[in-house]
């Protein structure tokens, strides 16, 4: 499903992908922020489209683009007792090693208390530290 939101001038490049983080305490009087607020904090999105529009904007520089996204399925490190196809609560492994190459999936949002469908396993992570992981397509139940 295509989404529309706005995104910063120089951000706004058709295939790239971001994070939303969330609404921000600088947009609170602004009266677009609904269109800027109507995606999910800590999902990845990627741009399928930059409109012509453009509007003022006190975040980005000055000037926001009118942006058509796509929500991104959700890449994590999972732990290996979990099957494909599975639906579950999801329990993220407390990692501090910044420096391994899979620190991003292992750290990738999951909300605590939701049921996730496990779309997909993509194959066993080599954990630095020992833990038995795996990575896998998650989708919100």
């Amino acid at each position: 499903m295509t989404l529309v939101t706005l995104i910063g001038e120089r951000l706004a490049i058709k295939n790239d992908e971001f994070m939303y983080l969330g609404p921000n305490n600088d947009c609170r009087n602004c009266k677009l922020k609904t269109v800027c607020f109507n995606l999910k904090p800590n999902r990845i999105y990627k741009i399928t489209k930059v409109r012509d529009k453009k509007h003022n904007c006190n975040l980005h520089e000055g000037t926001a683009v009118v942006v058509e996204v796509e929500k991104q399925p959700i890449i994590t490190a999972i732990d290996k007792k979990y099957t494909e196809g599975s639906k579950s609560i999801i329990e993220k492994n407390d990692c501090d090693n910044i420096g391994c190459k899979y620190y991003n999936l292992c750290k990738m949002y999951i909300q605590k208390d939701k049921n996730y469908v496990i779309k997909k396993i993509h194959g066993k992570i080599n954990c630095p530290i020992g833990n038995d992981l795996q990575k896998a397509e998650l989708e919100e139940d």
